[in-house]
């Protein structure tokens, strides 16, 4: 079981209520190193300080959008981030997957849910930068370097987020197979975590695919799922 004693989290938001809720569950999950912000000029001074383990980072900030942190933070960090708002709509979900977000919580959200998704994103994190055995998973053009965490296509390194470097390591291992959106989210996000978004594998193609719109490698099975192609050696 994750615990969380040892790490540190930083939220940004500038409702009073939010962050004594956030730091009441968090204190109860054990987490001592919890920090706060309620500014994004703020945050992301407390993020370069206090090199928080992950980020809550709510949208609308008094000084600015918590979508161009984000931004901020991924330029330095791939830290998890999730992103926490009161707007339900998909397009602000699709934004904030798609500006480096790794989840999205919509307000208001239970104490259980938050704290799964929590724990989900950190246990992947945790995943992709644990000391591994010397490992080197190689389909097709791909190879992944459990040991580096380093991900290339054709021997050029490829930087991936953690959500989607957790994808293509289990699509690399189950190459030219039919892998499910629930095994994904099993898999990558943890079995609690019900938000699979057609953004993770859209920005991915975009990185290792020379024709995002018509992919060769990462292609969708209709109905099924995603299939990662490549020649069997």
């Amino acid at each position: 079981m994750l615990s969380l004693n040892n790490k540190k989290i930083l939220i940004i938001d500038d409702e009073e209520d939010i962050l004594i809720l956030l730091k009441t569950i968090l204190r109860k999950e054990g987490v001592e190193n919890v920090y706060t912000s309620t500014t994004a000029s703020d945050g992301f001074t407390q993020f370069q300080r206090k090199q928080p383990d992950i980020v809550l980072l709510d949208i609308m900030l008094p000084d600015g959008r918590g979508y161009d942190v984000c931004k901020q933070i991924r330029k330095i960090s791939d830290v998890p981030i999730l992103f926490l708002s009161a707007k339900a709509e998909e397009i602000d979900r699709t934004l904030g997957l798609a500006v480096g977000g790794d989840d999205y919580i919509t307000k208001p959200f239970s104490l259980k849910e938050i704290a799964s998704r929590i724990k989900a994103q950190l246990r992947s994190s945790d995943y992709l930068h644990v000391d591994k055995k010397d490992l080197l998973i190689k389909a097709g053009p791909f190879e992944f370097d459990e040991q580096k965490v380093e991900f290339k296509k054709n021997g050029n390194i490829i930087e991936l987020i953690p959500k989607e470097l957790g994808l293509m390591t289990h699509l690399l291992k189950n190459s030219n197979q039919i892998i499910s959106k629930e095994n994904l989210c099993d898999k990558v996000w943890g079995e609690n975590f019900n938000g699979f978004d057609i953004v993770h594998i859209r920005k991915l193609r975009e990185k290792i695919e020379e024709q995002p719109s018509n992919p060769k490698y990462l292609i969708t099975v209709k109905g099924l799922g995603y299939k990662l192609v490549v020649e069997e050696e």
